[in-house]
This record gives C-alpha cells, sequence and structure tokens, in this order.
C-alpha cells in the first residue's frame, strides 16, 4: 500500500493557540482509487479519535475533526482506517509540535564558539588571587596541575573586548550566533567553577564590556549566547566559601543565607559534582536557589538586561526538569525569542527526562551523538552507527529542535577535530574526550595488558598532558583532507554548524585539557580558513537550508546520499567516503542541475575520490 500512503495528504490547521497549548482542525485525505474508505481514526498522546467524512472530491475522500493539544515539543501519531472492510494503520514516522518552536534565528546558522582566555585579549593583565598570568600569548600552556597542585590556573588574558576587536573577523566565517564558555567570575580559567554570579570575571572586564560586545554583535547580525553554570558552583565562592574568604559561605556557617543552596547526602555532608572537592552540587529543589538565578531579578535576569540572547546550560541532564521549566520561563520572560541549548551527549528524547520533549524547557542540544557518528564513519567507515542515529535524530526529535541542533567542529571537552581525524591515536575508554589526569590511570588498570603496555600507555598519557603530542606534516594534511569532507557534509545537514575557536585555523590538541590552547594569530593555515569561508558563504547563500527536510537516499561505508528540499528548492548531496571515482550515480532529475558544489577541485559531475558533491536546482516556475 506505498502508493496509498505516498498519495496521503494529512493538515494540522490551527485554530485557536494560548499558553496551554493548540487547537487544530486536522483534515487527511485519502485516495480513492484503491477501494472504500471509512471508520478512519487518528491515535494520538494515548487517544484515539474518529475523523467525520466531510466530502470527496476528484480522486480523495476527505475525513475531518478538531482537536486540542497541550503544549508538547513532539507528539507521535497515526491514522487507523478500514479499506474495503479491512483494517489498515497509516504510520509514516508521523510527528507533531504543539506550541514549541526554537526561534528562527537559531535555526540552520553557523556558530563560533569561544573558550575566553584563550582567544584574544585587549590588554595585559596582573596576577590575583593566585593566578598565573603567561606573559607571552603563544608561550605553551600548562596542562595539569601548577607547581602548588593546582589545575587550571594559568592564564592568557583573553577577554570581552578582545572579542569584540575579532568580531568583523568572525562575521567573516558567516557566523550569526556567538557562544561564551563561562564569563561571570570565577576560580579557574575555565570559569565552569563559579566565585560570583553577579560579576563578570575581573581578567574579562565587566558588565559595560558584555554590554557594548552585545550591541556591536548585534550591529553586524550575531547574538550572543552565554554559558549558565547552574549545577555546581566553585568551593573558593561566596556561596560556599571553604576558605572563608567571603565570611558567610554554606561551608563553615550553618546558619548562612547560601546553605540551602547546596546538596547534602544522608549524612549531612555536601554533595560534589563527580566527586570534585572544589565543585560543590546546587539544589534545584531549593526555593532559596531557584529564586536566586530564576526569580524576578534573579541571575538569570540581570545577565539579559546587558544584551544576552540566550543560554547554554552545562550539565543539562544533571539540573531538574522543573529546574529547567524555570530557567526557560526567566529566558522568555526576557526575551520571547530567547534560546536555550542543554548540553547533553545521548538522545536526549530516550533519557526518560522530560526537559526538551515538554516543549516548556530546552530548544535543542549540543549533537554529541550525530558528531560522534559522523567522526566514525569517516575514520572508520562505519555506516551503521551513523544510519542509526540519524534515523533516532529524524523520527525522534522535534523538527525545531532538528534545525537547531549544535552540530560542532570540535568543543572544550573534546580533543581538536584535527587530531581526530588526523591521528591514529584513539582514546583509551571509546569517548573522543579522555581528560588526561592522575586518577585516570587507575580505570587504566582495568584493562588485561602488561607491566610494559601499561607504561608505555602511561608515557604517551604523560605527553598528552603536556600538551607535547602534535600531528606530522604528513597526519596534519590527512586529517584536513577528511575534515573538509566532514565539514562540507555538516554543512548541508540540518542544525547549526559551531566552529570551536582555531579550528578554521588548524590548531591542534589532543586530549584535554591540550584542546583549548591560546589562538595563534601569527600562525594560520589560510587555505583552510579560506575553506571555512567558503563553506560560510555557502550556508548564508542557501538559506532553504536553515528548515529544509531531509532525506537519506543511500548510506554505506563507501557512499552518503541525501536530500535536503523546502519549497521546491532542493539539493542533492554525494559523499565519497572511497578511494574510487562514482560514475554515473546521479538521478536522472539532477541531470539539468541549476549549479554546483564541490569540495574537491574537480569539475566534472563524476564524484572524486574522498570528496563531496553537491547538485543544486532552485525553485521551477
Amino acid at each position: 500500500m506505498k502508493e496509498l500512503f505516498d498519495k496521503t495528504k494529512v493538515d494540522f490547521h490551527i485554530i485557536e493557540k494560548n499558553d496551554k497549548g493548540v487547537g487544530y482542525s486536522i483534515r487527511i485525505g485519502m485516495p480513492t482509487f484503491f477501494g472504500w474508505i471509512d471508520n478512519v481514526k487518528i491515535v494520538i498522546d494515548n487517544r484515539e479519535i474518529n475523523l467525520e467524512h466531510i466530502y470527496n472530491k476528484g480522486d480523495y475522500a476527505y475525513f475531518y475533526t478538531d482537536l486540542f493539544l497541550e503544549t508538547k515539543a513532539i507528539y507521535k501519531y497515526y491514522f487507523k482506517f478500514k479499506l474495503n472492510g479491512k483494517d489498515m494503520i497509516y504510520d509514516n514516522n508521523l510527528k507533531l509540535s504543539s506550541n514549541f518552536c526554537v526561534p528562527d534565528w537559531a535555526k540552520g546558522k553557523i556558530m563560533y564558539h569561544i573558550f575566553v582566555d584563550r582567544f584574544n585579549k585587549s590588554s595585559d593583565k596582573q596576577e590575583f588571587e593566585g593566578r598565573k598570568v603567561h606573559k607571552n600569548w603563544n608561550e605553551k600552556m600548562i596542562i595539569g596541575p601548577d607547581e602548588n597542585g593546582i589545575w587550571n590556573n594559568d592564564y592568557y588574558g583573553g577577554d570581552l573586548p578582545g572579542i569584540i576587536e575579532k568580531l568583523d573577523y568572525i562575521k567573516s566565517l558567516g557566523v550569526s550566533i556567538l557562544y561564551l564558555s563561562p564569563i561571570v567570575y570565577s576560580q579557574s580559567n575555565h570559569r565552569y567553577d563559579t566565585t560570583d554570579y553577579e560579576l563578570i570575571d575581573p581578567y574579562l572586564g565587566d558588565f559595560n564590556d558584555l554590554e557594548k560586545l552585545c550591541d556591536e554583535a548585534h550591529k553586524r547580525g550575531i547574538k550572543v549566547i552565554v554559558d549558565a553554570v547552574f549545577n555546581h558552583t566553585g568551593d573558593d565562592s561566596k556561596y560556599f566559601d571553604r576558605y572563608n574568604r567571603f565570611g558567610n559561605g554554606a561551608y563553615n556557617n550553618k546558619n548562612s543565607i547560601y546553605h540551602d543552596f547546596y546538596r547534602y547526602n544522608e549524612n549531612n555532608d555536601f554533595e560534589y559534582w563527580w566527586g570534585f572537592k572544589n565543585l560543590p552540587e546546587t539544589n534545584c529543589y531549593s526555593e532559596a536557589w531557584k529564586n536566586y538565578i530564576c526569580g524576578e531579578d534573579g541571575i538569570i535576569d540581570k545577565w539579559f538586561s546587558h544584551g544576552i540572547d540566550g543560554l547554554r546550560l552545562d550539565v543539562a541532564d544533571e539540573l531538574s526538569d522543573e529546574y529547567i521549566e524555570l530557567i526557560r520561563k526567566a529566558v522568555k520572560r526576557n526575551k520571547e525569542d530567547g534560546l536555550i541549548i542543554g548540553e547533553v551527549w545521548y538522545n536526549p528524547m530516550r533519557m526518560n527526562r522530560h526537559y526538551l520533549e515538554s516543549g516548556k524547557g530546552m530548544d535543542s542540544v549540543m549533537n554529541y551523538l550525530l558528531i560522534d557518528a559522523l567522526i566514525r564513519y569517516f575514520k572508520y567507515n562505519d555506516d551503521n552507527k551513523l544510519r542509526d542515529v540519524l534515523k533516532q535524530i529524524q523520527e525522534e526529535y522535534p523538527e525545531d529542535t532538528i534545525n537547531s541542533l549544535m552540530n560542532f567542529t570540535s568543543t572544550h571537552d573534546i580533543s581538536r577535530i584535527i587530531n581526530i581525524l588526523g591521528s591514529d591515536e584513539f582514546l583509551i575508554n571509546g569517548e573522543w574526550s579522555w581528560n588526561v589526569r592522575e586518577d585516570n590511570y587507575d580505570y587504566l588498570k582495568k584493562f588485561d595488558m602488561s607491566s610494559e603496555e601499561f607504561d608505555e600507555l602511561k608515557n604517551i598519557l604523560e605527553a598528552k598532558r603536556q600538551g607535547e603530542i602534535t600531528l606530522t606534516d604528513e597526519e596534519y594534511e590527512q586529517g584536513k583532507d577528511m575534515l573538509k569532507r566532514y565539514l562540507y557534509t555538516l554543512i548541508f545537514l540540518p542544525g547549526v554548524v559551531s566552529i570551536f575557536y582555531g579550528d578554521e585555523i588548524g590548531i591542534q590538541g589532543l586530549g584535554n585539557l591540550s584542546n583549548r590552547k591560546s589562538y595563534t594569530w601569527d600562525n594560520i593555515d589560510y587555505e583552510l580558513l579560506s575553506f571555512y569561508r567558503e563553506l560560510g558563504r555557502i550556508r548564508g547563500r542557501e538559506k532553504f537550508l536553515e528548515e529544509a527536510n531531509l532525506k537519506i537516499k543511500e548510506l554505506d561505508k563507501d557512499k552518503f546520499i541525501f536530500e535536503r528540499e523546502k519549497d521546491g528548492e532542493k539539493a542533492l548531496i554525494i559523499v565519497n567516503n572511497s578511494e574510487n571515482i562514482l560514475e554515473g550515480i546521479i538521478p536522472e532529475e539532477y541531470l539539468d542541475y541549476d549549479y554546483y558544489y564541490n569540495s574537491s577541485d574537480s569539475v566534472s559531475s563524476e564524484v572524486d575520490k574522498y570528496s563531496v558533491f553537491v547538485l543544486k536546482k532552485t525553485k521551477r516556475t
């Protein structure tokens, strides 16, 4: 019955809308040349609802009902009916979002992700609070503890005014979303251990600088989102105050006004994030904590008052659903089109959580799921993983979320993409993040290896920790060739393409923390930079990609062929992941293409080995 289902027409027309949900007029038209159709029902949200036959027109019978659906990011539904008295089901992965939409400015755009301390500095910084400041911007970073045993204590002095100076450069990459790592006062260079949410970190500037950055970015058509770390604070914060530096923290004073900000175990001891004693966990069920962050005149209100456009929620899956809903209310209270992206490493629809599917929480997530699959496809020809992940996303995610997924080159938590693609060093625990710390060695002892193998591996990890492992020239070129294929594929898939600062010029970093080097403004791979800029121009030119449908045509270990289409505009993307030239592979309907894009230098209609070839057809009138 494929032909019947292909020709079936389904229409949801909005007849009312309020804060609780949306009222729809539902109409389905089914071709009658297969026989008599009746007893049509829609099954949605565990409800089975009859549709009334309203009229026949041409070769179609039309059925209708009204239905009110509460706010929810995704509903799965299907139709039941009788065809010539036989029970039938029409279920073509049908899904619908009710009263849930992601801001248009966040769909299909290009994002630039900055680890602020390492991007660009406007002025030299003086040492304070034991912070170590590199005198030379290109000086080797410290990967591991300093002489006092403190991690992440070396600073380069990148700041907000320094970002303002480079906004035109950022715009040249086709960027319209700027994502900043944490910018509030914190105790480490990564700033995921907050000292005071009410202050910008002194090395970065102040709220006037944030306001100026947002103003200047907005003038260039760039939105600004910032990292929001609400799951834990630093232990040397005014809230926890382990060292009694502020005088009224929860650690030393049970009567502290911040006592209820934190989580306690059954022994009334503090809970720490993943056991790190410098990261006490906050209590997202505490009224005091919720009000401080999400309430009127709270932290979110304060940040938005200075011009930001959205938040990236750190470790979002460790925040409660209720807390994320409160964050959403605070964001939307300030900007109706404010954006919320969550750090989630797995399929958010399969985690028994409602922070996305309810439509009352996050808008989208970091797309580690897809990025891992793409990396494995290009490195190891793993088509099974890519096929499964694409199926999960297409069938289970809301459409607006799919179009705003954060599809990145790298992040501050994984190795640089050039190293992943150019090196055969696969990280031991099967992840791309591998944070090299002393306690990882205990993990390695779980593997069946000789003492000699363990010592050799330990030496490799020590070298990684010191940032000493870099690609050979041959490995770098190999990685760059594969990266071009990866990027070309990413630019034509749904979602936001996020560039981690410096990936566009070939900055290296195998492992976390060596992925956070200072931006080498005096050492740029201009050929790679030019390639990134061309991809930015493509995304800017092909506006239909922002919300175009995705259809997988063919996927195996050697080739990946997919189509994007919206309102008559469409493109066929052929990814050749093999050493063979693909001939005679272009469908007849694309032989009269309007123009093409090619990741290689070839100008033929054949698809070169290890390349991506794109055929574009404009809307026919």
